[in-house]
């Protein structure tokens, strides 16, 4: 299951399984043009920047992304008809590929106002459940996702912090954890590594940046 994901930096996430898909493109070095579908989970720079969605973005690309900024990429040339706006607590599909939309959202600091209705991703690949939790502290809602493949935050500060995140991953118990968020805005790689420690035995999580 490992083989086709790649976390690129930050939350900058890249999946290569039959088709290219690409969670909120950040720094990215090269000119790939190479992206099916690209999902963003909210506004901010390091989730939702215009320079790395051109450097993926190919001419047939189809972009899902929250309503807030749901007029933005017209400006960099995507068509009306390969813009997808998303809610929290929806069920989507979009080129046969199904997936879920969970609330992301702070509960004690005012980074990620729960009022924004930005969310993360379950995406469903061949009976893959991933799930991008973009954003988030420990929620109502995130406690209860069902999937195989997690992709959690560490960093703190603006999301949960390590403790929290292991907190949260031993809850919903996927096979796979891959800590995300540090390395470049906030958080190092030693949250990642302390995060690991603490997950209970029987979850593999797998350090990627």
């Amino acid at each position: 299951m490992l083989e086709t994901i790649e976390v690129l930096c930050h939350s900058s996430i890249k999946i290569s399984k039959g088709i290219i898909v690409y969670i909120d493109p950040f720094k990215i070095d090269k000119e790939f043009h190479d992206a099916d579908l690209i999902f963003i989970t909210h506004s901010h720079y390091d989730h939702y920047s215009e320079e790395d969605i051109l450097r993926v973005k190919k001419e047939n690309t189809k972009i899902i992304l929250t309503k807030d900024i749901l007029e933005k990429p017209l400006q960099l040339g995507f068509n009306k008809e390969s813009i997808l706006a998303v809610e929290p607590n929806k069920d989507y599909e979009i080129d046969n590929i199904k997936f879920t939309t969970i609330p992301s959202y702070n509960v004690n600091k005012q980074f990620h106002p729960k009022s924004n209705n930005w969310v993360g991703y379950i995406i469903d690949f061949d009976n893959t459940k991933y799930y991008i939790a973009g954003d988030t502290d420990i929620t109502e809602e995130n406690q209860n996702v069902k999937c195989d493949i997690a992709f959690i935050p560490v960093g703190g500060t603006y999301t949960v912090n390590y403790i929290e995140a292991a907190e949260l991953t031993n809850k919903i118990h996927p096979k796979i954890v891959i800590p995300i968020h540090y390395g470049s805005i906030v958080g190092t790689k030693q949250d990642a590594i302390e995060f690991k420690k603490l997950l209970d035995k029987d979850i593999e999580c797998r350090i990627m940046i």
